[in-house]
């Protein structure tokens, strides 16, 4: 009689089926931590502002507002990426929540802006903003 090699369909059936097995249980944790990377992008913007806005009064104490210093006083994307390095990211949007940074504020109270991203409705970051005006 001659040997024959290779699977045999039952052993590929057991194969197929660990894989699928695999692949449901793999599939929403993958989707938990496309989320939690989404909140922590929020978070890093958040942080990246809040230590621009620091900065930004700093300068504002020592040359006034005619030296270069950017007015921040809302919570908006156009009003905040002055004090970042390079171009707010598309996905991370901002709001004005409870104790907002708002222009009736005086200049060096800090108020608070929600960060999160577009994709994902949770996980919204708050941060203290140093205002000036």
């Amino acid at each position: 009689m001659r040997k024959v090699a290779g699977f045999t369909i039952i052993e590929l059936v057991v194969v197929i089926t660990i894989l699928g097995i695999l692949a449901a249980v793999a599939l929403p944790k993958f989707l938990d931590i496309q989320n939690e990377a989404r909140a922590a992008s929020a978070a890093g913007v958040a942080g990246a502002v809040a230590s621009g806005s620091a900065i930004n009064y700093g300068a504002f104490l020592i040359k006034g507002l005619s030296g270069g210093v950017v007015t921040v006083n809302v919570c908006t994307t156009t009003n905040l990426a002055g004090v970042l390095s390079g171009p707010f990211p598309e996905n991370i949007l901002v709001t004005a929540g409870a104790g907002a940074l708002t222009a009736g504020l005086t200049d060096g109270a800090a108020g608070n802006c929600l960060f999160s991203h577009s994709a994902f409705a949770t996980g919204i970051t708050t941060v203290g903003i140093v205002k000036v005006d």
